[in-house]
């Protein structure tokens, strides 16, 4: 008999705020976290809006800048999440054996140091514009901080929090693109229900906000361009998407086997249920057009969870307003939910805080816990202009009251990645 899994800490930094409750209430009011990008200068770029993290610094989490000056943005950014979570769980004392606690998370690459790189290519040209290669290795050494280099790798974020914590156990990193946080919850679900571990430190993190970032997506005409409205600019669902808007920050959750949280009296935000994954095999930037991957997850989510379609009470779709993936995602959700299709409130959170890549999944799945708390299904924004593909109910524009015990959470990433969350009301 497999251990049960129990969520008992969260936290988040996004777009819609640096804590749980603030983007929850703003969620709730329907408010947007989009806004012309400053992180860098965008003017010439295609897209010049994102949702960026505002008004927040690692030092308000009572850390020392000077000991995080190197490292990454996203890196902050987890840190700063898994404080909150580790925070609200109240499990480290509760933990004898620290080989029993680890941490598996979903982070994206680190830091992109565009500008000294630019200028050490500058620097580095002959006469004639040739690269002169031993010129520019002497400029690297000269100007790059090997600090600040390592810290570009995915796998730094878990180790930092490993570090911070002193978790001994199980600790890995995922990169699965949009998928990636997700995924990394329902591994590190799957560690405690094995055994390996009573308590698993979980999420993702991510900052993309940068010109290699945007020039990327923008080539793969995946961002919208609706620069003159930047809070109109992520519609999902809507006949007039023209791609997602591009976001950044990190959630974490706090996975604990039940018997060891009952022990110590913890507050439970809910269980982990359910867990699919697929790969479309298909091709590197399109879903399958049939929606297989999607609807293979879901159906191994259900499976995995012993529930029926009809048990379902909410969907927080991947959602990310891009004309494919929304249309798909609907036809993928007709196919597993059958004539429950039509009845299952869809909405997509995205609208209001953007595309957070890797954390995307483990930021919706907190979303899921709360709506399961609250009773309420966040909107889908900028819901305006029906589209005869994507005929669900999306709770458009305005939250909605619902009895919600069991919320289905998907994220698909670039690649063809499919991950399924089902969160549950503990009982």
């Amino acid at each position: 008999m497999r251990r049960r899994v129990v969520v008992t800490g969260v936290g988040v930094i996004n777009p819609m705020g640096n804590d749980v409750e603030t983007m929850w209430a703003g969620l709730k009011q329907s408010k947007s976290g989009v806004g012309y990008t400053t992180i860098f200068d965008a003017t010439n770029f295609r897209t010049r809006i994102s949702a960026e993290i505002k008004n927040w610094d690692i030092t308000q989490q009572g850390e020392s800048a000077a000991v995080w000056k190197h490292r990454g943005r996203h890196t902050r950014f987890a840190a700063g999440a898994a404080i909150q979570a580790i925070r609200s769980s109240g499990v480290l004392d509760s933990i004898q054996d620290r080989r029993r606690f680890g941490v598996y998370l979903g982070s994206g690459e680190g830091n992109q140091d565009f500008q000294t790189f630019a200028m050490m290519m500058a620097d580095s040209l002959d006469e004639q514009g040739q690269l002169d290669l031993v010129k520019f290795t002497r400029r690297g050494l000269e100007t790059l901080n090997p600090l600040a280099e390592l810290e570009q790798e995915p796998n730094m974020p878990p180790g930092h929090l490993a570090a911070m914590f002193d978790a001994q156990g199980p600790n890995a990193n995922c990169l699965t693109a949009c998928a990636a946080s997700s995924q990394a919850v329902g591994e590190a679900t799957e560690i405690i229900r094995r055994g390996e571990a009573d308590v698993m430190l979980s999420g993702g993190t991510h900052s993309m906000i940068h010109p290699f970032g945007v020039t990327g997506f923008n080539l793969l005409t995946a961002l919208s361009e609706n620069n003159e409205n930047p809070t109109r600019a992520s519609r999902p669902f809507d006949r007039l998407r023209d791609g997602f808007v591009l976001g950044e920050g990190a959630a974490m959750v706090v996975l604990e086997d039940l018997e060891h949280a009952k022990r110590r009296g913890a507050h439970i935000w809910g269980e982990i249920v359910g867990y699919g994954s697929t790969a479309d095999a298909y091709r590197i930037t399109d879903i399958h057009p049939e929606g297989r991957g999607a609807i293979g997850c879901m159906r191994a989510a259900l499976a995995d969870a012993g529930l029926n379609p009809e048990q379902i009470n909410y969907v927080n779709a991947h959602g990310t307003s891009t004309s494919v993936n929304d249309r798909v995602e609907t036809r993928a959700c007709k196919e597993v939910f059958g004539s429950h299709a039509m009845q299952v409130p869809v909405s997509s959170t995205k609208s209001m805080m953007g595309h957070l890549i890797a954390a995307a999944g483990a930021t919706e799945l907190i979303v899921c816990l709360l709506a399961i708390r609250d009773k309420l299904l966040p909107p889908t924004i900028n819901y305006e202009n029906p589209d005869p593909d994507c005929d669900l109910d999306y709770v458009p524009n305005v939250a909605r009251e619902a009895n919600v015990r069991y919320a289905l959470n998907n994220s698909f990433g670039f690649g063809g990645q499919n991950i399924t969350l089902i969160a549950a009301e503990f009982k």
